[in-house]
């Protein structure tokens, strides 16, 4: 691993996807997010201001993937400490499993958990913030009024949507975010949310807790009555505030690791790197077809441990099995057992299907303060059915918890929290804070993410090369989802043999994640910072 290589060869692009600054770095998947969060670090606030005025701003333009009605976790280091802010949603008290009907899971008002974005955020700031909270709010709400610019992947994503947006009985959703209520709108059309503005006002004048009290809870439990969803002002009233984790940390080489515990998925990814830790970093960096194939086989026998083995904190705190997971011999055992083909003694049919979105955003100060937020309303556009004159919609988290055993740890029951993908990272190098990184996807940010830091680490990559590098994904069942063109058909004819099924996406998928990272230099003072070329995001500093 050569520092001068991996930090001296970044260059900054005249796109905004790479740029480079003195006094920190912000990098979201929205340009006005971003923006948002360097006009806080403008001010003179910290990484934890930056960071909630950017994750407003983006629960306004990028309401494809997160928003006020979703949930929020995140890790951050701040004052020489590193914590994981675990902001899970809850399930509503009237949610008891035999009310629930599968398809209700997924879409309309009875997918929706208690929205958690809102407390995490308020949290953040109260605990670790240095400016005004009016402040914080502030290029949210002038976004919301405003109006932003409507990107082709969001056309592309209404449109894919419209038949689940028109498909609700009361299409309250396709009336906040569809053209006329009734089709998509076209890339370059201003999109204007006057009452998603007034509600972030209500916020900025009276505190996060007049989200979950008073008229603005009245107003969902008027909804959610109204349309028979399960969720009320007294769930609102036990405000979903975080809880500080202890983060799980492991060594990748020279780096320094630390990720998010369950109900995230870190323990997913920290598996994956001790396995590929057993590889030579030369072999993993020929990208040879051999290689791909023990990457992959990595993958699924990493997610497959993650679905085998859920563990809830907050039922069984007294059996943290992150040792015997995470543990060397244990890696070493599953790395010995990849064979020559695909490995048969896996499930071969893709047991857990999975289609959801989320965003994620990385922020630094100069100060030494680092954080990254992933969010999430679960599914593109969520439940597709928003809060009636509040402009927010609902998640539809419901999805996430188990519905058939009820000895699991996320089973559907009231006050469960939801099992979640996530895995942001804080990365040290020789003990010093290093980077910021994290990724949409679902179950693929485990292995995007790993892509992503083996591609710096065994490949002397830059971050701004590492984000760009064609990726895969293998689900459990031996699906290997690929970027077309962009892997030698070579490589794809040799791993069709081995046995996996080839699923084609276009280049540059959206499918296969979205890095977003900030990276504190050590060879010169310049923070460095990447936003993903599959998506609509911009990295700035003050």
């Amino acid at each position: 691993m050569r520092l001068e290589k991996i930090e001296g060869n970044f260059r900054p692009t005249a796109d905004g996807k790479c740029a480079v600054s003195e006094k920190g770095m912000v990098s979201t998947a929205f340009p006005l997010a971003t923006q948002a969060g360097v006009e806080m670090l403008r001010q003179g606030g910290n990484a934890i201001d930056a960071a909630c005025a950017a994750a407003f701003a983006l629960a306004v333009c990028e309401p494809q993937a997160s928003g006020l009605g979703g949930q929020s976790l995140a890790i951050m280091y701040h004052q020489g400490k590193t914590v994981a802010i675990d902001g899970s949603s809850r399930v509503p008290s009237l949610a008891h499993h035999d009310r629930v009907e599968k398809h209700s899971l997924f879409t309309g008002y009875r997918a929706t958990t208690v929205p958690s974005t809102p407390a995490t955020l308020g949290y953040l700031h109260f605990h670790y913030g240095t400016l005004e909270w009016p402040a914080i709010l502030e290029p949210a709400i002038h976004i919301a009024r405003e109006g932003y610019a409507i990107t082709p992947l969001q056309e592309n994503l209404q449109k894919r949507e419209l038949a689940k947006f028109l498909g609700t009985f009361s299409k309250s959703a396709a009336k906040y975010f569809l053209k006329e209520g009734k089709k998509p709108h076209a890339a370059g059309d201003v999109f204007r949310q006057s009452d998603l503005a007034d509600l972030l006002t209500h916020i900025a004048r009276h505190g996060i807790k007049s989200f979950y009290t008073g008229e603005v809870a009245q107003a969902i439990d008027d909804d959610m009555r109204r349309h028979d969803g399960f969720l009320r002002s007294e769930d609102l009233a036990f405000i979903p505030w975080p809880v500080i984790r202890k983060p799980i940390r492991r060594r990748y080489r020279k780096v320094k690791i630390f990720t998010c515990p369950p109900p995230a998925a870190g323990r997913t990814l920290l598996l994956v790197l001790q396995m590929l830790k057993n590889l030579p970093s030369k072999f993993l960096k020929s990208e040879s077809p051999v290689s791909r194939h023990f990457v992959a086989e990595t993958f699924r026998k990493a997610l497959l441990n993650h679905k085998e083995r859920p563990f809830d904190p907050n039922i069984y705190p007294q059996l943290p099995d992150d040792k015997k997971i995470l543990s060397r011999e244990f890696a070493r055992k599953l790395s010995a057992s990849i064979r020559d083909h695909i490995d048969p003694s896996l499930p071969l049919a893709d047991l857990y299907p999975d289609q959801n979105d989320t965003t994620h955003l990385s922020v630094m100060d100069d100060q030494g303060n680092a954080i990254g937020i992933t969010q999430s309303i679960e599914l593109v556009y969520g439940s597709k059915v928003a809060a009636a004159d509040l402009g927010f919609i609902y998640n539809n988290y419901m999805s996430s918890l188990d519905t058939q055993d009820p000895a699991h740890p996320y089973f559907l029951r009231p006050n469960a929290v939801p099992w979640s993908s996530v895995a942001p990272i804080i990365a040290f190098y020789r003990d010093k804070l290093w980077m910021v990184a994290g990724t949409p996807g679902s179950e693929r940010i485990f292995s995007t993410m790993s892509q992503f830091i083996s591609h710096i680490v065994d490949g002397d990559m830059p971050i701004s090369e590492a984000m760009e590098r064609p990726r895969l994904h293998c689900s459990i069942g031996g699906t290997l989802s690929l970027e077309a063109d962009r892997f030698d058909p070579s490589v794809v004819e040799y791993l069709k043999t081995v046995g996996y099924k080839v699923d084609i996406r276009e280049p540059y998928s959206f499918y296969l994640g979205a890095v977003h990272a900030v990276l504190k230099s050590e060879i010169c003072n310049q923070f460095q910072g990447v936003a993903e070329v599959r998506r609509d995001g911009m990295a700035q500093g003050p």
